[in-house]
């Protein structure tokens, strides 16, 4: 009879860390974010990044990775924030996400990596919905924590290499008409 006890409590324990999620939490723009450790392939410590010319201000530029070039994007910049600034917490994010049904490697530059949280299913909800205007497709959900909520990022979505590369050519086709009237709609 206590086997059997034991064994359901084992089995109710496996249930419960089943419905926890792990997320590497950050800071960006001074604010707490995070990602599914599952998005995370590695952290490293910032070294030399090399600027790369006619990039939109959240591509930091590209960094050596054993060989590898690997573009860095600054993830405050891309949040519509102010550019980082680079400090002694600061580090690089490695992700891969999806293009064209392969994955690429980026680095995202954050202000300081914290922890790994662990957030039971039932905290975590959707991500708010402000109306037509503002964007939030960019969350993927809301973890509450205690009394506050950390924004759990869609990395795929924040770091999408179709939006990042039409944003480029929107910056390239404004560059060039500098100082004619340009139309969204010209752009489509």
């Amino acid at each position: 009879m206590d086997q059997l006890i034991h064994k359901k409590e084992h089995k109710t324990e496996l249930i419960a860390h089943d419905q926890l999620r792990q997320y590497l939490t950050f800071q960006a723009g001074n604010e707490n974010l995070a990602i599914s450790i599952l998005d995370v392939k590695e952290i490293i410590e910032l070294n030399t990044i090399t600027d790369v010319p006619m990039t939109p201000d959240y591509i930091r530029g590209v960094i050596n990775l054993r060989g590898n070039v690997v573009p860095v994007i600054d993830l405050s910049a891309r949040l519509g924030r102010q550019s980082s600034e680079i400090t002694k917490r600061s580090c690089i994010v490695l992700v891969q996400v999806e293009y064209n049904d392969d994955g690429q490697l980026l680095g995202m530059l954050v202000d300081a990596v914290d922890e790994i949280l662990e957030i039971p299913e039932v905290n975590i909800m959707p991500p708010p919905d402000f109306g037509a205007d503002i964007r939030t497709d960019f969350i993927q959900s809301m973890g509450r924590v205690g009394d506050e909520f950390i924004i759990l990022l869609n990395i795929n979505r924040v770091l999408s290499i179709k939006e990042l590369s039409q944003l480029k050519q929107v910056a390239d086709y404004e560059g060039g008409n500098a100082g004619k009237e340009t139309s969204f709609a010209a752009l489509n």
